[in-house]
């Protein structure tokens, strides 16, 4: 490594950083994935959230909605603090709770990408 005394940098690359983690990062992942089902009415439909944040530093909520198999819609709400990302996280769970959406019976199996199986 060449330690030299003359740089063409201000910086070095041996120095500890001084950025330090944001008090602002989400603590605590937010996702969840509920199912509303309906075999009279011939309804299948999935309702999923999720809350990360963003490359900007932003909380950005992705909700992703439409019947069960399809690729369905995609929403994406961005915050600038986690606290109203949550907020509303919560009000749609409310909301969709009281329209009959619940959690799946059972696990979805998980499936590889590349994988040839399931």
């Amino acid at each position: 490594m060449n330690r030299t005394a003359v740089t063409d940098s201000k910086q070095s690359l041996d120095a500890k950083p001084k950025l330090r983690d944001s008090l602002d990062m989400i603590t605590q992942p937010y996702q969840l994935y509920i199912e509303r089902k309906d075999a009279s009415k011939n309804m299948a439909r999935f309702y999923a959230m999720s809350i990360a944040p963003t490359l900007f530093g932003d909380i950005c909520l992705t909700r992703r909605w439409g019947r069960i198999g399809s690729q369905g819609q995609t929403m994406e709400h961005n915050f600038p603090r986690e606290e109203e990302a949550v907020a509303m996280f919560l009000a749609l769970l409310r909301l969709k709770r009281q329209r009959g959406y619940h959690l799946r019976d059972r696990p979805r199996p998980i499936r590889h990408p590349l994988s040839n199986r399931l």
